[in-house]
């Protein structure tokens, strides 16, 4: 056991020298072992909130996936469609293309409009957007459709100005207007041609509801319908819709 001395005695007491006392030093020291249970029990308390965020986190990712939420909520932004009659249909582009091809989105949408027209031939086909109009129209002229049909709106590079831009183009066009985008972008879409003073009748093109069928694309397809929730949202908050 260690010991301090107290004084060191010299040839007579009057000569004793009193030394510091390091027993008071020694035992005011950190007490070790209750600063080591804390932080273990600070670790415990941080790893059982982390297990239940994960376990969360799980649950969420398998109602995702094993649910009908994906689509359910893609035919809420949808709202009603049907292949409208018309004498005018708009299609919106979505992604743009890469690497000079169309990206998919846009060929979906194509594609329906596509199938829309040769249900009843509309007299013209407005297709928006800067970068893949002109992709959109040769699409169309290739599958038979005349190129004096097609009108081309390459300004717009968000849904608010293909509104906006579509309805400069659109003045005095008789209506009923149809408009395809797909399922999850039609309710902001057709809000901003509302906006705009453009009367649209939707119609959809499926993406989202068909895709969902595949249980691997939920999870992507979900994240997809939270950014076009958020840019409802910003919409809402510019005043575009």
């Amino acid at each position: 056991m260690l010991g301090f001395p107290l004084a060191i005695r010299k040839n007579n007491a009057s000569d004793c020298q009193i030394l510091p006392d390091y027993t008071a030093v020694f035992l005011s020291r950190p007490n070790v072992k209750a600063n080591t249970v804390t932080i273990h029990d600070a670790g415990v308390r941080i790893g059982r909130i982390a297990a239940r965020a994960l376990a969360v986190f799980g649950l969420l990712v398998l109602l995702i996936i094993f649910s009908p939420f994906v689509s359910w909520y893609a035919i809420r932004l949808a709202g009603p469609w049907s292949s409208e009659r018309g004498e005018v249909l708009v299609v919106l582009s979505a992604e743009e293309p890469n690497s000079g091809v169309m990206g998919a989105g846009t060929y979906w949408r194509c594609f329906m409009a596509l199938l829309y027209y040769r249900e009843h031939p509309y007299r013209q086909i407005l297709v928006s957007g800067k970068a893949s109009a002109a992709g959109m129209r040769d699409f169309f002229v290739f599958n038979g459709i005349p190129a004096e049909r097609i009108l081309v709106e390459d300004r717009s590079t968000n849904t608010h100005e293909n509104a906006e831009y579509a309805a400069e183009m659109l003045a005095g066009a008789p209506e009923p207007i149809v408009l395809v985008t797909s399922d999850s972008h039609m309710f902001r879409a057709r809000s901003c041609f509302a906006k705009a003073g453009v009367r649209v009748s939707a119609s959809a093109a499926p993406d989202v509801v068909k895709r969902a069928g595949n249980y691997g694309s939920r999870l992507e397809l979900f994240i997809s319908e939270m950014r076009e929730t958020a840019s409802i949202v910003y919409y809402w908050y510019r005043g575009w819709i």
